[in-house]
């Protein structure tokens, strides 16, 4: 399907604690549709009756693009992402795009459409956001093993280095809002 002009898909990139989640629930309290890559894995653990853990979303990762190709999880998200323009939707948010080979895979399929952020924050900031958070907190190691995991195996720095726009989340949850409605208006998507 070739998305129509004012279709956009919004694609928040970053390394694990940069904000992009802070990102994506704004445009959701916005109504905008979301498709998250993340899930796939989460749904993909709980099928095989893995334990929900760092280890267990890890191996799925790799084990669905080992398998399925770096592209594998672009494929399965586009459908979604297509799902919801036929359902009339003008916008939608898409979280977790990791690899080099996905983020062809979208510029290949939305062009200009497929609309790039890179939420970015300094590593010592990442780390201390991610071992204090409520939910599923990582000890110092395994954010570096995660950090490690997401650049070597999974080529995440590409569609950081080459994305669209970048957003520096260095101060509270309402500036990274505001910076991101900024952004929103300068590219004319009206929420």
């Amino acid at each position: 399907m070739e998305p129509k002009k004012n279709h956009k898909i919004i694609v928040f990139v970053g390394m694990p604690g940069a904000g992009k989640s802070v990102c994506v629930d704004y445009l959701k309290e916005h109504d905008v549709p979301f498709v998250y890559f993340g899930g796939i894995t989460m749904d993909e653990v709980k099928r095989r009756g893995m334990e929900v853990n760092e280890a267990s979303e890890k191996f799925v990762r790799e084990d669905i693009r080992a398998k399925e190709g770096k592209g594998a999880y672009a494929v399965r998200i586009i459908q979604q992402i297509e799902q919801h323009f036929d359902e009339g939707h003008q916008y939608v948010v898409a979280d977790g795009l990791y690899s080099w080979t996905e983020y062809k895979i979208f510029k290949d399929s939305f062009g200009d459409n497929a609309i790039i952020i890179a939420i970015v924050t300094p590593r010592a900031e990442r780390h201390s956001r991610l071992a204090n958070r409520p939910v599923r907190p990582l000890t110092k190691r395994e954010v570096n093993a995660r950090d490690y995991a997401e650049i070597e195996n999974l080529e995440k720095g590409g569609p950081i280095a080459n994305a669209d726009y970048f957003l520096s989340n260095e101060h509270d949850v309402q500036t990274l809002q505001n910076d991101l409605a900024n952004l929103l208006q300068k590219l004319e998507i009206t929420l």
